[in-house]
C-alpha cells in the first residue's frame, strides 16, 4: 500500500499557478527559496518566478507545479505521486487490479488506472534521499 506523497499539476506557468493555489488553500504556502536554490536557478538562467518546478507545502500532501509545454490530451494534467516501499510489488498488485504500467524510471513508475488516468509510484527511500540531497 502507498500514501500520497505529492499532488502534481502539469502547467504552463508554475510560479503563477502555485501562488494561486497557495492563496486558495488554508495553511498552504509556496515553498521558500533558500540562497543555495536561488544560486542553482541563477546558474541555469532562471529565477523563482521562472522556475520550472514550484512546490507548495501545507498541512496535507505537498503540491508540485511543473512546467509542461503545450496540452497533451493523452496525459491528465493533475496526478498523484504515491510513495511506496516496494515499487515492483505494488506495480504487480495494481496490474492485477486493472492498472497499466506506462513507463519505468530509476525512482518512479508512471501508471494508468483502469480508466486511463496517470499516477506515479515513487520509491519512499529514494525520495527521502533525494530530499536530503536537495536540502
Amino acid at each position: 500500500m502507498g500514501r500520497i506523497h505529492e499532488i502534481v499539476f502539469d502547467c504552463d506557468k508554475p510560479a503563477r499557478l502555485a501562488a494561486f493555489w497557495a492563496e486558495l488553500l488554508d495553511g498552504y504556502a509556496v515553498r521558500d527559496y533558500d540562497e543555495a536554490e536561488i544560486a542553482r536557478l541563477a546558474a541555469l538562467g532562471l529565477t523563482p518566478e521562472s522556475d520550472p518546478t514550484v512546490m507548495v507545502d501545507g498541512p496535507g500532501p505537498s503540491i508540485c507545479f511543473q512546467n509542461v509545454e503545450g496540452r497533451r490530451y493523452d496525459n491528465n494534467r493533475v496526478h498523484f505521486d504515491i510513495e511506496v516501499t516496494d515499487r515492483a510489488g505494488e506495480v504487480e498488485r495494481l496490474k492485477a487490479a486493472g492498472a497499466e504500467p506506462v513507463r519505468v524510471l530509476p525512482t518512479y513508475t508512471v501508471m494508468r488506472d483502469p480508466e486511463g488516468n496517470q499516477f506515479c509510484l515513487v520509491d519512499a527511500q529514494q525520495q527521502a534521499e533525494a530530499e536530503a540531497v536537495a536540502a
